[in-house]
């Protein structure tokens, strides 16, 4: 699964990073977080088919944008924001069939950009020792997402939307395996064009970029316990502690 994670670039840096033109049109410059957690706002980057004159989608042309999405995924039809809550992670093993995802995942897929992610093992005496995960070449993470689109039934008819995405998750690569069986899935950037793309809709072609990294392009170290608490922030928490700084 994936609960929690990191992601300190600028809105600037990854509108860069991800060939993205005025991000400041569609998103709010979020602060740099070192322990996102569930219904946080973090950037996602998505493209969708811009209005044409007559109010329609122009199919011709896709637009590339990085939106501020609260994580957990809101389907369109839910009568209330709370099921957000439940729906941070899609499993890749039923993403396609689950009805509060598969209309998402044939249209509305996206990246969420991360310095990398944390996971807690469970100790032989019950306490858990967090973890971050990242990609071995220090290269900003990409997690598969889903995004949707809400707009509260009981509010008024040209109510504010709300964004929302949820973490596509599948079985861990044997580097992380002995932390946890699950992890989100770190798209490689050959995936990120077929994945974005709003008019791309084949199911199985889509399913099979949803797999473990190779297991020698990730790294995993063990950090503070300070990440256990969603209040404590800042750039030490994905630091590396010692051995004896497990013993907590």
């Amino acid at each position: 699964m994936c609960g929690r994670f990191s992601a300190s670039m600028s809105t600037a840096d990854l509108a860069s990073f991800f060939g993205i033109r005025d991000p400041e049109v569609r998103t709010e410059a979020l602060a740099p977080s070192w322990n996102v957690a569930p219904t946080d706002s973090v950037h996602a980057v998505l493209e969708r088919h811009p209005r044409d004159e007559a109010g329609g989608r122009d199919e011709t042309v896709v637009d590339r944008q990085l939106r501020a999405c609260r994580w957990g995924l809101v389907p369109s039809w839910a009568k209330d924001r709370k099921v957000g809550a439940r729906l941070i992670n899609a499993r890749a093993e039923s993403v396609a069939d689950k009805p509060a995802f598969r209309k998402a995942f044939l249209a509305r897929r996206c990246l969420i950009p991360a310095d990398g992610y944390y996971e807690w093992l469970r100790q032989a005496d019950g306490r858990k020792q967090p973890f971050f995960i990242r990609r071995r070449d220090d290269v900003p993470v990409v997690l598969a997402g889903l995004y949707e689109i809400w707009r509260d039934p009981a509010g008024p008819a040209d109510g504010e939307l709300l964004w929302s995405c949820t973490v596509v998750t599948t079985e861990a690569c044997s580097a992380v395996r002995q932390i946890h069986d699950r992890m989100p899935v770190l798209l490689a950037p050959a995936a990120w064009d077929r994945w974005l793309d709003p008019a791309y809709d084949d199911a199985e072609s889509l399913r099979a970029l949803l797999v473990p990294p190779p297991p020698e392009s990730i790294e995993a170290w063990p950090v503070s316990p300070l990440v256990s608490s969603v209040r404590n922030q800042g750039p030490q928490l994905v630091e590396p502690i010692t051995p004896e700084e497990t013993l907590f």
